[in-house]
């Protein structure tokens, strides 16, 4: 009976596209982002019919960023599907924005035939997309026969999520997709990863190290950036804090670790505590341009470092680190709290006296520009509508993407939960904002309100109809003040930063089923996003506000160089 049983097996078969849905479920792995074609188009329907959820998007960008975002949400990675040649290169944008900001990703391509790509012949869309991707991928694999297929998706997950997470490629080419082979052979071939992110305990000389330095310390802070975010250690990094009475300043995806409105928030005093801090400790944050890489004006020469990561190579990347942590988030953490039962930590009060001074006094400042109530609004004033808005409920995603509209959205929403803002990362790239909106509702179930510049809508702003196709709670707000940066004035020729003064994007959504709103004061705005997420459908407020509000290139113009040259 037994020898029956087992020929049957061998007699039976399945092929490439069934293996790679097998294995990517046999890892937990039940979602996929992408845009069906040629060679993948069955990959994508047989996913879909076998119990996976699958969105199809309108640009393959768009889909690798919701990719990106969800394997950093969940800690999995996120799977986004392409199609060859163009619609790789398309994906890989996203692949290299994840492997940038360390979220966890894998990219799957379909591939053209190995044989006539590496001759040259000529073949549909020939490309060699494995060599490709190398440069901004932390790791590329190409299958070439399906009993390999089990191998290279373990792979993938594995070097995804280990250490520093990242975005990983994977090739499947047409011929491997197509490929049968027998169920026996198939099941066997099949891996599930064990441990595919395993702890990384700091050493304790290190924490010790670390530890004394910031009992010596007159005027310690704590910098949190998107990895401590990404870590899910809030619980750890809370009591780190609270215990020690050290500041903190929060990155901008960090927002929400701990409350903003925690009275050892540093936010409000930003350029005040990082000029005066003379021991800092980084959290999952890089010294990189985000932070002047720590150099002057912004950092005095004397500061000294503690550096918490799980990348030793990052250590010593601009500045002197003098206390290196190297380990995963959450163990250093526990590690910290272990070892400060026996150190006790003061913080002047002078320090945070002063802190709390500059808070109040840049506060108030912000008070009079939010509390105004200028004719057409400008982007104060229509943040702080959106503000009060979602402060009545605190959950509620925040994407966020533009350069004014992302500058002023960061100091001005306050976040009061981890990871529920989501925006242009390390790069600053524009474009994610739909696919980052798609990701948060569909790995979470809540509503998200996506903040964008009218200049970074018009990346992915067909991805409307994405949303509006699988009728998902997102509500999309433009700022449209004409511009990228600013619009151009009355009855002048279009200039290279200006756009249509008039657009009604609001129109956009209404033509594929969704509402849209046009407004122009801060009431009919308020109004507008109550009752659109309220109704938890699909919508879009077109946000006219001042045309000449706006500077270019939002808080970081220094970046931007001008021309020396005179007419």
């Amino acid at each position: 009976m037994a020898s029956e049983l087992t020929e049957e097996l061998i007699n039976e078969q399945t092929d490439g596209f069934h293996l790679v849905i097998d294995a990517l479920k046999l890892n937990g792995l039940d979602t996929i982002y992408g845009v069906a074609g040629i060679p993948i188009t069955d990959l994508a329907r047989l996913a879909q019919a076998e119990g996976m959820r699958y969105f199809g998007f309108r640009h393959e960008q768009s889909a690798g960023h919701a990719a990106s975002i969800a394997g950093y949400l969940t800690q999995k990675p996120g799977v986004c599907l392409t199609v060859s040649g163009p619609g790789f290169l398309n994906g890989l944008v996203a692949l290299a924005n994840a492997t940038t900001n360390a979220f966890p990703m894998i990219l799957i391509s379909g591939s053209s035939d190995r044989a006539i790509v590496d001759l040259q012949q000529g073949d549909y869309e020939e490309l060699d997309q494995l060599n490709a991707a190398k440069p901004f991928a932390k790791a590329a694999f190409r299958i070439n026969n399906p009993e390999d297929i089990g191998v290279g998706v373990a792979r993938a997950i594995r070097a995804a999520l280990s250490g520093r997470p990242g975005g990983v490629y994977l090739d499947l080419t047409a011929k491997v997709l197509g490929s049968t082979l027998d169920i026996e052979t198939a099941r066997k071939s099949l891996i599930k990863v064990v441990d595919p992110s395993p702890l990384q305990p700091p050493s304790p000389a290190s924490v010790t190290r670390a530890i004394n330095l910031l009992k010596k310390a007159q005027r310690p802070l704590i910098i949190l950036g998107k990895g401590a975010a990404y870590a899910q250690a809030d619980e750890e990094i809370r009591r780190f804090i609270e215990t020690t009475g050290i500041p903190f300043l929060p990155m901008s995806m960090a927002k929400g670790v701990l409350p903003d409105n925690h009275p050892l928030s540093s936010a409000a005093a930003r350029s005040y505590a990082i000029g005066q801090a003379d021991v800092v400790m980084l959290i999952g944050a890089r010294l990189n341009w985000l932070l002047s890489h720590g150099k002057r004006p912004l950092w005095p020469e004397t500061t000294q470092y503690i550096q918490v990561d799980i990348q030793p190579m990052e250590m010593d990347s601009n500045r002197p680190i003098q206390a290196p942590v190297v380990g995963d988030i959450k163990s250093s953490m526990q590690a910290f709290l272990q070892d400060l039962e026996s150190h006790g930590i003061q913080v002047s009060e002078d320090w945070l006296e002063g802190i709390n001074q500059k808070k109040q006094k840049n506060i108030e400042k912000m008070a009079q520009r939010l509390n105004a109530n200028p004719h057409p609004m400008n982007f104060s004033t229509a943040l702080r509508a959106i503000r009060d808005v979602l402060g009545k409920t605190n959950d509620v995603y925040v994407v966020n993407e533009g350069a004014n509209t992302l500058d002023f959205a960061r100091n001005i929403i306050d976040m009061m939960k981890p990871r529920m803002r989501l925006d242009t990362g390390t790069w600053g790239i524009m474009g994610i904002g739909l696919g980052y909106a798609i990701a948060a509702t569909a790995e979470s179930g809540k509503s998200v309100v996506a903040i964008e510049g009218d200049s970074a809508f018009g990346f992915d702003g067909m991805e409307i109809e994405t949303i509006c196709r699988y009728r998902l709670p997102v509500v999309t707000v433009v700022f449209n003040n004409g511009g990228i940066y600013r619009g151009d004035p009355e009855n002048s020729k279009p200039s290279p930063t200006g756009l249509l003064a008039d657009a009604r994007y609001d129109k956009l959504i209404e033509a594929f089923g969704g509402r849209g709103y046009h407004v122009s004061d801060t009431a009919s705005l308020s109004f507008a996003l109550e009752e659109a997420l309220e109704s938890r459908q699909p919508a879009l407020i077109n946000c006219v506000i001042d045309r000449t509000a706006g500077t270019e290139s939002g808080h970081i113009q220094g970046l931007n160089p001008k021309s020396g040259l005179s007419k």
